[in-house]
């Protein structure tokens, strides 16, 4: 199984707003985006993914938004606007929840008031997490185990002391080359090195 963690700083919690930033200084197309190269292969789509998207920008709690690749039944499309239909959809069903709550959204979709830091704890007991950073080992040089989980972040950097927390839950840092790339580049870039390692 292999794990996408995207940790939008600048995307909000609000459907609306979050629609409304296409574009804007939110860059809330940037979930679609790493949400489409994630999941979606030529005519089909991969059940061994599991993608978390973390959105940041909110009144109350942050919302995790996770897409369980084997279980979306009926997917609406691959562009933009669709995937980003998912995302609203799933915070307005998120609505009143409390602290680390969560609700059934659709097959293969549920949302969480579910913060980074719990989420990446909780992941880490039962997969190997990975980081991305440019002074990393490179991805070819890495012997990656079963349970793969990518940690990736918006425009906006992560902040130094989650590399500390991130290093005393076992993250390794790991460069997919001297430039920095976007999120759903780098998954692009991930998911390539792992079918060709026949994971």
């Amino acid at each position: 199984m292999r794990t996408f963690v995207l940790r939008a700083r600048a995307a909000p919690t609000d459907s609306q707003a979050l629609l409304a930033n296409v574009g804007g200084d939110a860059h809330t197309e940037i979930l679609a985006h790493t949400l489409m190269n994630s999941l979606f292969v030529a005519q089909s789509h991969r059940d061994d993914v599991v993608v978390h998207l973390v959105l940041e920008s909110t009144q109350d709690y942050s919302r995790t938004i996770s897409f369980i690749g084997a279980e979306m039944q009926n997917i609406g499309g691959f562009h933009e606007k669709a995937l980003l239909a998912k995302v609203a959809n799933a915070l307005d069903v998120s609505q009143g929840l409390s602290k680390e709550q969560e609700r059934a959204v659709e097959p293969g979709i549920r949302v969480r008031t579910l913060s980074f830091e719990r989420l990446v704890k909780d992941l880490a007991e039962d997969h190997q997490l990975y980081v991305m950073d440019k002074k990393g080992d490179s991805i070819r040089e890495v012997d990656f185990g079963e349970n793969p989980c990518f940690l990736l972040t918006d425009h906006i950097p992560m902040p130094k002391k989650t590399f500390n927390s991130l290093k005393r839950l076992g993250a390794e840092k790991i460069s997919l080359g001297p430039r920095m790339l976007f999120a759903s580049q780098c998954v692009v870039l991930i998911q390539n090195e792992l079918d060709l390692a026949g994971m």
